[in-house]
């Protein structure tokens, strides 16, 4: 029995997603919930995996090919997921027949289906060779243009005469204070979801006002309200650590409630207060930074917070983010301090008119009650959006924030 593996259906705000990645080729054995496939949309990693045991017959879309919703992907054999040899020398056979009349997924040499991309292809066209004579490093055993050009710079080498300068297709060589140096370049395509970051992050600079105000905290307070309870915190909730970050949600919530302006966002000729308080908060990964949403985070303890914002840590490195978890959102807090960071201008969130940037922590001298006492300090930076927020209100708001984050215990009583 055959069984179609197809594509997950996109939500509406996702058009379409391009195959990042194959986790197995034609004629493998497959248990079931094993990962096949990765697609890569504009905003998240969606994974496809085996709705059943079986061997995977053919492969239909490529990696690099754009997809839509619900989109076919492969074809599976449905069955024991470890077949016997001669079932599997079959599968494998019916698998190759298969790839070889798709010339889109796979090319053939010597009887052997090598998976490789169309520039890859054009490649080995362009310099008159067989798939069968490059050595594949890909996953999988795909063939990569890495692999073709390191195939002809070996040939170029070796054909060259003794006393002549060596020439690459990747690299050039520079005689630099003797020894002989390198410098070498590598292309790759950029991923879907940092082009769609670059173009965001393009918008916000070039549709919105945006102006940064700046402000310092003293983090003291809040760092010995931290070490007193941090023990017994963590034993009440189940393992849960208490951090910053609870706190600064807290406070831009309230924060929030006091100056709408900064809660709303722009809809045309219209301005939209959100009477709710979603907030963002920014998590690096390896593509890029993407930011998850707290609903309703007025209404979470700070318990709540900080396990998850632990959650989307780790489901963010797993690449288990859903589109619902980031979609939305009313205002973003970034902590760039975690990276080192001692100041910085973080770039709106658009719609979002307001985000705050946390940096890090670092002893510095200051006046207290007349004297010149060394303190934690953090800068504090919000970027706003000028078209709605006045100067005023983003000054007021940012002082708001560093007087409940100063004395921790307003934002339990909300003073």
């Amino acid at each position: 029995m055959t069984v179609e593996i197809k594509a997950p259906a996109f939500p509406e705000s996702v058009a379409d997603g391009v195959v990042a990645s194959w986790h197995k080729k034609p004629g493998d054995a497959v248990a079931r919930d094993e990962l096949l496939v990765e697609i890569e949309t504009d905003k998240v990693v969606m994974e496809v995996v085996a709705p059943a045991p079986g061997v995977i017959e053919s492969i239909l879309v490529e990696v690099g090919e754009t997809i839509v919703s619900e989109a076919l992907l492969a074809i599976l054999v449905e069955g024991d997921s470890k077949p016997a040899a001669g079932a599997e020398g079959s599968a494998g056979a019916d698998a190759a027949a298969s790839s070889e009349q798709a010339s889109s997924v796979s090319t053939t040499a010597s009887n052997e289906t090598v998976p490789m991309g169309p520039a890859v292809r054009a490649l080995l066209e362009k310099h008159r060779l067989e798939a069968k004579d490059v050595s594949a490093t890909g996953k999988s055993g795909r063939l990569l243009k890495e692999d073709v050009l390191a195939h002809v710079a070996a040939v170029q080498s070796s054909a060259q005469p003794a006393g002549t300068p060596l020439q690459s297709t990747t690299s050039q060589s520079l005689e630099v204070n003797g020894p002989t140096s390198e410098r070498i370049e590598k292309r790759v395509p950029m991923t879907r979801m940092r082009a769609r970051i670059a173009e965001r992050l393009l918008g916000a600079t070039q549709q919105t006002a945006m102006l940064t105000t700046f402000n310092e905290v003293n983090m003291a307070p809040l760092m010995k309200l931290r070490k007193t309870y941090r023990d017994q915190f963590e034993a009440v909730h189940n393992g849960t650590r208490l951090g910053f970050m609870g706190f600064f949600v807290k406070a831009a919530c309230e924060a929030l409630k006091r100056f709408p302006e900064v809660n709303a966002s722009i809809d045309g000729e219209d301005v939209v207060y959100h009477g709710y308080q979603d907030i963002g908060v920014a998590v690096s990964v390896d593509e890029g930074l993407v930011v998850p949403v707290l609903r309703d985070a007025d209404f979470m303890s700070i318990a709540d917070v900080e396990a998850a914002i632990y959650d989307f840590g780790v489901k963010a490195r797993d690449k288990k983010l859903t589109i619902e978890e980031m979609t939305g959102g009313t205002f973003t807090v970034s902590n760039g301090g975690v990276f080192g960071s001692l100041l910085s201008t973080p770039i709106l969130n658009p719609p979002q008119t307001g985000i705050l940037g946390m940096h890090a922590i670092q002893e510095r001298p200051i006046a207290m009650d007349g004297e010149v006492v060394i303190q934690p300090m953090m800068y504090l930076a919000l970027s706003y959006d000028h078209r709605l927020v006045d100067g005023k209100t983003a000054v007021q708001f940012l002082v708001t924030i560093k007087g409940l984050i100063e004395d921790p215990a307003r934002i339990l009583l909300q003073l």
